[in-house]
């Protein structure tokens, strides 16, 4: 069973990192602030359809402070989605407030709605967290995923990444006839790589989604993160393999009954050869953003001698044991992994 830390350590955005941020316009001034959310007077707990509690809490503030809230909220959601362009937002309303107080980041999950048609939306109002805002621009970077976000101050704000939660998938979807688990496979194994490539750690089930794409013939199947909290963060190499798990073993199982080793170093291959062309196209940014890293300390010392060791015996590549913080430890795995595309 691998060991994760119950409590991450928080570490605030540097002015260095607050640079390149700048430079690349994901700062931006905000209506309101996190803090601001926290205010609230009650709460209770969510239930999903099942009436099962999910973790989250509705969230109740006082009268005078419901309105000036969902206005900003309002506004928030428009400089995500707008530029801040407010005009195009008239029509929506902030219709509920959660809060969520499992995990590291005790986000604010906001549902707005829209009053013509009842369309829905959800984005997120977090505490501005330097691991995670890596882990996003990562994701931007390297992954076939985008996802919009801004930081300012101490918030970071967040678009909603729709898709069934792993856990859910896992439980609920897996043994349906009807899925094409070979593809689900494939999938998985892919995403495997790309964490274990840019350092992701902690994927359990429950921090990615599956999103589900209609085909002509079938369906097409994309796991995509929505913790990026461990960035680069705990000491043990399996930490940023999602097949080491137990919670991801229904799916791993699907891989070793469905998959020959052949086929899974055939998948591998193609996600870094697809890593690598992202790389490539966005190498100087990629490049600046881990000289920032570098710069940064994001872990504890020594989880960083832990997975300097380990990835240093993993790889056979003793240059690891001069790393001297993750930045470094992050940009020599994506040179030793990445030159692989081309053995």
């Amino acid at each position: 069973m691998i060991s994760i830390s119950k409590k991450k350590i928080y570490y605030p955005i540097s002015e260095i990192l607050l640079t390149y941020l700048k430079k690349y316009e994901k700062i931006s001034p905000l209506p309101l602030q996190y803090d601001d959310l926290l205010r609230y007077q009650d709460s209770f707990p969510i239930l999903d359809k099942n009436g099962v509690d999910t973790l989250w809490e509705g969230v109740v503030y006082e009268q005078y402070l419901i309105r000036e809230l969902h206005q900003q909220l309002v506004s928030l959601y428009a400089v995500l989605k707008t530029d801040g362009d407010a005009s195009v937002m008239e029509h929506l309303y902030i219709d509920r407030i959660d809060y969520c107080t499992f995990g590291n980041s005790h986000p604010f999950r906001i549902r707005i709605v829209n009053q013509f048609n009842d369309n829905y939306d959800y984005f997120y109002v977090k505490k501005a967290d330097a691991s995670r805002v890596y882990g996003l621009e990562l994701e931007n970077r390297l992954s076939p995923n985008i996802l919009s976000f801004l930081v300012y101050k101490e918030t970071l704000i967040e678009e909603h990444i729709a898709g069934i939660p792993g856990d859910i998938f896992i439980k609920n979807y897996l043994q349906n006839p009807n899925l094409n688990k070979v593809r689900i496979a494939k999938e998985f194994v892919k995403f495997n790589e790309r964490c274990f490539v840019r350092l992701l750690g902690d994927m359990r089930a429950y921090n990615y989604v599956i999103d589900i794409t209609p085909d002509f013939e079938d369906e097409q199947y994309r796991v995509r993160v929505i913790d990026f909290d461990q960035q680069s963060y705990e000491g043990r190499r399996k930490t940023y393999l999602p097949q080491f798990f137990k919670e991801n073993n229904p799916i791993v199982k699907l891989c070793t009954e469905l998959l020959t080793p052949e086929t899974i170093t055939q998948y591998q291959q193609e996600e870094r050869t697809l890593i690598a062309r992202r790389y490539h196209s966005s190498e100087s940014r990629l490049k600046e953003l881990l000289e920032v890293m570098k710069k940064n300390k994001i872990s504890p010392p020594e989880k960083v001698q832990q997975l300097r060791e380990e990835l240093a015996e993993w790889h056979q590549v003793p240059q690891f044991n001069s790393c001297q913080n993750m930045g470094e430890i992050l940009q020599l795995n994506l040179e030793v992994m990445l030159k692989k595309v081309n053995k």
